[in-house]
């Protein structure tokens, strides 16, 4: 009786306030709202340690972008150890923060931003190592810890040397497994040391791909990073004697269409890494978006992706003096198999070689910001693509770190096209960010191909750019007492 009087007293009251209360306002579509995108409150970054040689100069750059003003928030990179001090600590939106650091000591770094300055945080390191084996320009953009990474574009070939570099920014533990997917299939690890690695709380570990395939030296692999317990940062460091060495980021998501921009102009050698991780096969049409249109590399029209297996293809001098993306799409339509993808580019010839490494991205959606762009002429070069539709493009140059009046311009993308921008500040002084917002059209993707010369060297690295996700979509919230009565 006594849970009986209790329901009905319970009920009485839902009664009383769904009377009482204020009606509801009825929905356009009938109760069926979309949910309102919200800028996000918090945002995580780590970066990998830059460099193990003693001669290196590593420039870091951070920035929210947007106007400034309009609210509270904070924003610090940190050294990624315990009680580490801040290494860039921006105070306000839309102008970019540096800092730099000399020699293998620079660690690698994690933080948080919070508040109004959390929305499209972004931040990069790049190293220049003008002499020795691991000579280079490297550029890498700081990432948000994860938990799952494909590094198509990998090597364990003599004279390469390739390290998975993982950041755990927490105060826990992290366990990750690397797998190493060859032209064979599966690369066996008899030692057992590739699973069960552990990432001490807020630390860096580097690990060599060679170590964990040992006498098996293959030109092109698949690496793939999970975590087990935790999560982390993770990038690829390639460096290849006599050519040079950069950053391999994580490419794009598996997808059955991949998109990788940014193929400089002057390109004379190109090579394209694909694998297919499901257990189907993929045949992928290939084509060059140049300036003018898309064509199909004489040649090289196809792939054929073993499941589970390494593919990959030289292009050579794909670009032929224009600068160009790379569009990957299922050769027959009704099979669509899901791939990652990257492309090794090399400039120059001889003792003057330098490579760069060309992840496929994703697009650059609402908007997507790469720091660290230099003023000098040409220094900076920006590249659009729009794979399968006509696009209209934003491009604003922030403020240098040091002086400089932003400036901005809007771009207009043909259908399987790919145009290059070059924009800076006005009286720019130190580095400055390039932000793109899609107006209409889409999806376009994106590049920043940054060359910074050394004594005949064309030093070069290039950033992909990927929505910086810097809304997430809020659920709208109705009223309904009846839920007490269920």
């Amino acid at each position: 009786m006594t849970l009986a009087a209790a329901a009905a007293a319970l009920a009485t009251l839902a009664g009383l306030a769904h009377l009482t209360a204020p009606a509801a306002p009825a929905a356009a579509d009938g109760g069926k709202t979309a949910a309102v995108r919200m800028p996000v409150e918090r945002s995580e970054l780590v970066c990998p340690a830059p460099s193990s040689s003693d001669i290196a100069e590593t420039t870091y750059t951070a920035i929210t972008p947007g106007a400034a003003g309009g609210g509270k928030g904070s924003a610090r990179l940190l050294g990624a150890t315990k009680e580490a001090k801040p290494v860039l600590e921006p105070k306000e939106r839309g102008r970019p923060v540096g800092a730099t650091a000399s020699g293998a000591e620079a660690p690698g770094l994690a933080g948080i931003a919070d508040g109004v300055l959390a929305p499209g945080w972004t931040a990069q390191q790049t190293t220049k190592v003008s002499v020795g084996r691991a000579r280079g320009l490297l550029g890498v953009g700081c990432t948000a810890p994860g938990t799952d990474f494909w590094f198509p574009g990998a090597s364990t070939a003599k004279g390469r040397e390739d390290y998975v570099h993982l950041t755990n920014p927490d105060d826990t533990a992290a366990v990750i497994d690397i797998k190493m997917f060859g032209p064979d299939g599966l690369v066996k690890d008899e030692t057992g040391v590739s699973e069960n690695i552990r990432i001490d709380p807020r630390s860096t570990k580097a690990i060599s791909l060679a170590s964990l395939a040992p006498g098996k030296e293959l030109a092109d692999v698949t690496a793939h990073v999970t975590t087990r317990a935790g999560r982390v940062g993770a990038s690829l460091q390639a460096c290849e004697e006599g050519v040079g060495a950069d950053w391999l980021p994580a490419s794009a998501d598996p997808a059955p269409d991949r998109v990788l921009p940014g193929i400089p102009a002057d390109a004379t050698s190109v090579r394209l890494v694909a694998f297919a991780p499901g257990e189907e096969d993929a045949d992928l049409s290939v084509k060059l978006a140049g300036p003018n249109g898309s064509i199909s590399p004489a040649g090289t029209e196809k792939l054929h992706v073993k499941a589970g297996m390494t593919a990959s293809v030289d292009l050579g001098d794909v670009t032929r003096g224009e600068a160009g993306s790379l569009l990957l799409a299922p050769a027959d339509p009704k099979k669509a198999v899901p791939v990652v993808a990257a492309l090794r580019v090399v400039r120059g010839s001889g003792a003057k070689q330098e490579l760069a490494f060309v992840p496929a991205a994703g697009p650059v959606g609402a908007r997507a910001t790469v720091p660290d762009n230099r003023a000098d002429e040409n220094a900076s070069v920006l590249s659009l693509t729009a794979a399968g539709a006509d696009a209209k493009v934003k491009v604003t140059a922030s403020p240098g770190t040091e002086a400089g009046e932003p400036a901005s311009k809007e771009v207009t993308v043909k259908a399987g096209t790919t145009q290059t921008v070059s924009l800076a500040p006005g009286g720019a002084k130190g580095a400055y960010a390039l932000t793109v917002e899609t107006l209409s059209g889409g999806p376009v993707h994106a590049a920043r191909t940054l060359t910074l010369p050394h004594e005949g060297i064309v030093m070069f690295t290039v950033q992909t750019l990927s929505d910086d996700r810097g809304t997430v979509p809020v659920p709208k919230a109705v009223q309904d007492l009846s839920v007490l009565t269920r």
